[in-house]
């Protein structure tokens, strides 16, 4: 596979062009004056995207303040989602005050909206009081939000821009970044990530997840850990399940799904698990008992929960003995 800049951007577009259905971005202007406007969750589910470009700059510089703003306009009409993320950004102090009261208020209310992830981070941070951020009861605070998603969803134009204001500084829309790959190019990712799922008998939608969250399909990536390749794979995983080139992708996609399919095993069909253990390993789940209490894995739990927000998957026993402590259960 060639290792040029136009492949790796056919890569990164794999998640929106196979996982999601090539679900547009919406704009402000668009879900306002089109005659078949996006559904309230839709709505809510693209302001959320934007929040997560910015605050792990994916396609856009990283802006804490510009993921609150998407966040925050979603979390007011009752967003699961981005309840749990503004309340990360809260917990932890990314781009904001820590502020464990306002993470567990948020948390709670997106587990009383069904989210068993909240549920989860709610038993993780406790707080004395209930306390909402600015950007939730704020009137004039909200106001400000909705004009500035507006105004990050639709940059002005030389056309549009008041002559006498001086230059307006230009806001990059993730949207411009989704000028894609060639058809081939795309259909040969999908096609080998597709293969080598069904063949483990994986659902390949929480493969391309992991690939997401691990390399955002750059096949030429490396960690400062020392993880490699589309599904970051360290020297002793690549070792452990038959990898002689990590950089090559169908070897890469090979290994990880390989391990992935074992995790599954291992944690009897647990999906919170095993994507955890795949970021922290399967010792470190073993030790807490359950996702362990480190600030990336979490959020790597978070990331990949929120493309696919499933509990259990199907898994062959036959693989592994299941974990220890799931029998305790």
């Amino acid at each position: 596979m060639s290792t040029n800049g136009r492949s790796v951007n056919a890569l990164k577009i794999i998640l929106i062009g196979a996982m999601l259905g090539a679900c547009a971005l919406v704009s402000a202007q668009g879900s306002q004056g089109s005659s078949d406007p996006l559904s309230k969750t839709s709505r809510l589910t693209e302001l959320t995207e934007y929040g997560v470009r910015f605050e792990h700059a994916e396609g856009v510089e990283k802006d804490y303040s510009k993921a609150q703003t998407f966040y925050c306009a979603a979390s007011r009409e009752g967003h699961p989602d981005a309840l749990i993320r503004l309340g990360w950004m809260y917990a932890n102090a990314r781009g904001v005050p820590r502020d464990d009261a306002i993470a567990a208020t948020l948390f709670k209310k997106a587990a009383d909206l069904g989210s068993e992830m909240a549920s989860r981070l709610a038993e993780l941070v406790r707080a004395n009081e209930e306390k909402l951020p600015a950007c939730l009861i704020d009137k004039k605070q909200q106001a400000n939000i909705d004009t500035l998603v507006a105004t990050l969803l639709n940059p002005p134009t030389a056309q549009t821009r008041p002559s006498d204001r001086g230059p307006t500084p230009s806001v990059q829309n993730p949207a411009q970044f989704r000028t894609g790959p060639t058809t081939i190019e795309r259909k040969q990712l999908v096609k080998l990530v597709t293969l080598r799922a069904r063949a483990a008998k994986l659902d390949p939608r929480l493969v391309f997840a992991i690939i997401f969250a691990e390399s955002n399909f750059d096949p030429l990536v490396r960690s400062p850990k020392g993880a490699l390749g589309l599904m970051q794979l360290i020297p002793e995983t690549a070792e452990r399940f038959g990898v002689s080139d990590v950089w090559n992708p169908e070897e890469n996609i090979r290994g990880g799904v390989a391990y992935l399919r074992w995790l599954l095993s291992y944690f009897k069909g647990d999906v919170w698990l095993a994507i955890a253990g795949y970021n922290a390993g399967e010792g470190a789940v073993d030790k807490f008992k359950g996702v362990p209490p480190y600030s990336e894995t979490m959020a790597y739990v978070q990331k990949i929960r929120a493309l696919y927000p499933r509990d259990f998957h199907a898994y062959d026993a036959k693989i592994v003995g299941g974990s220890a402590f799931l029998s305790k259960r």
